[in-house]
């Protein structure tokens, strides 16, 4: 016999943005449904972010440690280190556990109704739960299911073939990994089994590493990665894998064909909307290419049904979905709100790092701005030099007219703490004499922002 449900809100996928979402509908008395057909946290907790993060973090420190049994200059030395990987495994999953069961936790508290199971759209009102006899009405329906790896069809996933969820729980480390894609995902992975001791090779069609960033930027990534001992295969696409041989077929610049002998092979090319297996197509939605159209508020072509996330397109970010799945949950509550962040942080856990916030030179000169662009090196920064990490800057775009910050961006050790300051500068409509006359703390990472706004002005002060 069917179960029917009846709910104000009914929030398909428990991501970053759908698990947010029904959060703050909890706290506005908001009578709410989230179905998840995996595990709470979506990609972001289980798969993605925060796995790779702590992987990177393992690789980092194995790989320090083996720096110090070879003699460090710090006179650190200590005996060769080995790696148990499980162990490591172990310790990630660990994290992940406490992160998603503390998600569970807070559902409960502002008594949220999880329905563990797969949502099909039955119409703009109406979802059944796959195999569970239970059918869910709502006055709101929002679409957060997220994104998936795109796969390429002449390397189906199996077997040595993995993608980045295989990659994140590795069994035993391959002796030899290439790396299908060049962009942040392939790159992170890819240098974080470097240092686990892996031979790294990565295949990029582009010709060059990191292509959705400028060239200025991904300089020292590139020079990282070569001092690593990771093999470029740039402007090379890939024709197919062979079993028997263990070896990678790819075409060079020249058209000529290479056999690239291999143990594992990482298809990192990207990720796309999760539009299919839930019957969307029901709805009719407009859309905006493989993604959902939706407006700023979130809003679809259908009443009251809303989208947020990657599955509304890029910028593909778990923060962009957070901040999306508040804002609707306040909308449903009647509040005033718009999606209209000035700048939305990318970041990228290389080695170094990167942050890209607001409008890059090219940018602002395509949106047809005459701006200032000033850099300021780490290497001329004391707490870089005491972090051994003298490589990268900071990197500020502003109007020359007025001062204005349009744009900031960074490489260099732990950058992605400088993401918050550069969103709030942008968010609050800092100009060049903000960031230059507020004090920074020494030593800290952050003079160098203060120290590139001088430098815009024209006076820096340790360079």
């Amino acid at each position: 016999m069917q179960q029917t449900l009846n709910t104000t809100l009914l929030i398909i996928g428990g991501g970053p943005g759908g698990y947010v979402a029904a959060i703050r509908a909890g706290q506005l008395g908001i009578s709410t449904i989230l179905v998840e057909g995996q595990a709470l946290g979506g990609t972001c907790l289980n798969i993605g972010c925060i796995p790779s993060k702590a992987l990177i973090h393992v690789a980092e420190q194995f790989q320090q440690t083996r720096h110090h049994s070879q003699g460090s200059a710090l006179g650190i030395n200590v005996s060769a280190p080995t790696l148990d990987i499980g162990k490591s495994v172990e310790w990630k999953d660990g994290i992940v556990d406490r992160l998603t069961t503390g998600v569970a936790a807070l559902l409960r508290k502002h008594k949220v109704q999880v329905i563990q199971g797969w949502a099909r759209v039955i119409d703009g009102k109406t979802v059944e739960i796959e195999g569970a006899g239970t059918r869910i009405q709502c006055e709101h329906l929002l679409l957060a299911s997220g994104s998936k790896s795109v796969n390429l069809p002449m390397l189906p996933l199996g077997g040595p073939i993995i993608s980045s969820t295989e990659a994140l729980a590795p069994k035993a480390l391959p002796k030899r990994l290439i790396v299908v894609g060049g962009g942040y995902i392939g790159l992170e992975l890819g240098i974080a089994y470097r240092k686990l001791g892996a031979e790294v090779s990565v295949v990029e069609a582009q010709e060059r590493i990191l292509p959705a960033y400028d060239a200025e930027l991904t300089q020292p990534v590139l020079e990282s990665v070569k001092q690593l001992g990771i093999k470029l295969y740039l402007k090379h696409s890939v024709e197919g894998f062979d079993a028997a041989t263990h070896t990678l077929q790819v075409r060079d610049p020249n058209g000529d064909s290479l056999q690239l002998e291999t143990d594992q092979v990482l298809v990192a090319v990207g990720r796309k909307p999760n539009t299919q297996g839930w019957n969307l197509e029901a709805l009719n939605l407009d859309m905006n290419g493989s993604a959902i159209r939706i407006d700023q508020r979130c809003q679809t072509s259908m009443r009251n049904v809303w989208a947020i996330g990657d599955l509304a397109g890029e910028p593909m970010l778990a923060h962009r979905a957070m901040a999306q799945g508040e804002m609707v949950a306040e909308l449903i509550a009647g509040q005033h709100r718009e999606f209209n962040p000035t700048a939305i942080a990318a970041v990228c856990f290389t080695d170094p790092e990167l942050v890209v916030v607001g409008k890059t030179p090219d940018e602002s000169k395509a949106a047809g701005l005459d701006c200032i662009v000033s850099s300021f090196p780490f290497a001329a920064n004391g707490r870089a030099m005491t972090l051994e990490s003298k490589n990268g800057f900071v990197r500020v775009v502003a109007r020359r007219d007025n001062h204005l910050i349009v744009g900031w961006q960074a490489v260099g050790v732990g950058v992605s703490e400088l993401s918050t300051a550069f969103g709030q500068s942008l968010e609050m409509g800092a100009r060049l004499e903000d960031i230059a006359g507020t004090i920074h703390a020494h030593p800290t990472l952050g003079e160098a922002v203060q120290e590139a706004a001088l430098r815009a002005l024209g006076h820096a002060l340790h360079l």
